[in-house]
């Protein structure tokens, strides 16, 4: 099934048309750069609806566990002499300690400036010469790390991953350059980016109320500046340990000399005793909140939206995700018809569950996000009233069957794009292991979204689309003020 080794972004979330600012996104480290969730391959607009669904394909996993509770999931795939190896850490923004905001970020940057065995930027070094690619990211839950090679190095990666998580070099010289280089990215990318942070920071901060979710996922630089030494070991120690990790390979490998190896390389790095998780809950929202930022460098207006949504893995989340795909993706969403084709009060209408993935890399509370630049001569509360009108669709009738069945080919059309991937395929294993103890979810989600009806998608869009449940940030260029 896999035929690329290009690592694909799914396609729950999607901009409608390109041409206009993205969100800035945290950096990626080496390798190919993945593209930001919002610009993920764009759905079938002319899809057709689904008559008869075919049936599932069934994604191989292996699932167990290391006696030092690192978590390990395989999945063969013989199609390409390719394999991919991600490592998955439970310590993503919202999850680091208040007084190490950024710590989450600064690590991934850490990771790559050398283990015991190997020196500054060696592994990324390792990775190439050996005809791979690889990158790192940090996301609201977790901070992770993947090479995509030729099978045949599957035992190099596996060994370089074992020797930084045994060991990282944690110096002063290492900390001191990557404090810089960090805070240099938060300024490149945030500080002084037009509309640098907008919606996936701007949002988060102005919706929740628990600081966990609501705090400057970037970081504070005055945190980065001021952790010591000490800090940072303290931090490697409590998160980087094998109990607090999940490994995935991908690709075309042989099972038994796999686990031998992963056996091997990972089974004698000791487990330790994990820091406590913090509670991440959200109280329901009961009114709506608005928030204005003015950006010098903006050059026109941007508006964002985003209702609180129900709990992952649950049936109204499942409709959320269909209500979404009718909503707001693709060229044949009732917002891109309303607001682009038949109003002219933008170009693009972007929507997420998540913008920084899709909505199965998510471990907690999250908002439906919709977002769109306009010029000054459409006001956003002439926007608002226009997506409120669709919004009024969805709660005043059940959908009728074709609409859902539309949306139900769009996301199998993005499901296999994903699971299609080497990385993808990685990304949602990963996940539901690290989240759910449960990696054999992979094989139930179409299912998931199959036992959505019309009736659900309109108790959802009642009581998680109402206005009560919402906060719209406005970004107004200095200029306008």
């Amino acid at each position: 099934m896999m035929r690329s080794t290009r690592a694909l972004w799914p396609a729950f979330a999607l901009a409608a048309c390109a041409g206009n600012p993205q969100p800035a996104q945290p950096d990626a480290v080496g390798g190919a750069d993945r593209p930001a969730a919002t610009t993920a391959a764009p759905v079938a607009a002319a899809a057709t609806p689904a008559a008869r669904p075919s049936a599932p394909v069934t994604i191989p996993v292996d699932y167990y566990t290391l006696d030092n509770g690192l978590r390990v999931v395989l999945s063969q795939d013989n199609s390409a002499p390719t394999a991919t190896v991600a490592v998955y850490y439970n310590i993503g923004f919202r999850i680091e300690p208040r007084d190490r905001t950024g710590f989450a970020h600064l690590f991934e940057h850490m990771m790559f400036q050398g283990s015991e065995n190997l020196g500054k930027n060696e592994f990324i070094q390792l990775v190439q010469n050996n005809g791979g690619n690889l990158n790192g990211s940090t996301r609201f839950d977790f901070t992770n790390y993947f090479e995509i090679v030729p099978s045949n190095a599957l035992e190099t990666m596996l060994w370089a991953e074992a020797d930084r998580m045994r060991g990282l070099a944690i110096t002063e010289e290492n900390l001191t350059n990557q404090q810089g280089v960090v805070m240099n990215e938060v300024k490149v990318n945030v500080l002084n980016q037009p509309y640098g942070g907008f919606p996936w920071i701007d949002l988060p901060m102005a919706a929740n109320e628990n600081w966990h979710n609501a705090h400057n996922f970037y970081g504070d630089l005055e945190h980065l500046q001021a952790a010591t030494l000490d800090d940072v070991r303290l931090f490697f120690e409590q998160y980087y340990a094998p109990n607090n990790a999940a490994l995935v390979v991908v690709g075309d490998f042989e099972p038994a000399r796999t686990k031998a190896w992963i056996e091997q390389y990972f089974g004698d790095i000791p487990a330790v005793e994990l820091a406590p998780q913090p509670d991440i809950g959200e109280p329901r929202q009961t009114a709506e909140k608005r928030h204005t930022r003015v950006d010098p460098q903006a050059n026109r207006p941007a508006l964002a939206l985003g209702y609180k949504a129900p709990e992952s893995g649950t049936p109204e989340y499942y409709a959320l995700g269909v209500i979404e795909q009718i909503l707001s993706a693709g060229r044949d969403s009732w917002l891109y018809q309303s607001l682009v084709q038949d109003q002219a009060l933008t170009g693009s209408v972007s929507s997420s569950m998540n913008p920084l993935g899709n909505m199965h890399n998510i471990d907690g509370p999250t908002l439906y996000q919709v977002w769109l630049f306009h010029d000054s001569d459409r006001t956003a509360d002439q926007i608002v009233a226009a997506i409120d009108e669709q919004i009024g669709r969805l709660q005043a009738a059940p959908v009728d069957q074709e609409t859902l069945d539309r949306a139900l080919v769009k996301i199998r059309s993005g499901l296999y794009s994903m699971l299609e991937s080497g990385f993808g395929r990685a990304d949602l294993l990963a996940s539901f292991a690290l989240f759910d103890d449960d990696p054999q979810k992979i094989n139930r989600l179409e299912a998931e979204f199959r036992k959505v009806t019309p009736e659900l998608i309109q108790r959802v869009a009642r009581e998680y689309l109402r206005n009560t449940n919402r906060t719209i940030v406005t970004v107004e260029p200095a200029s306008a003020s």
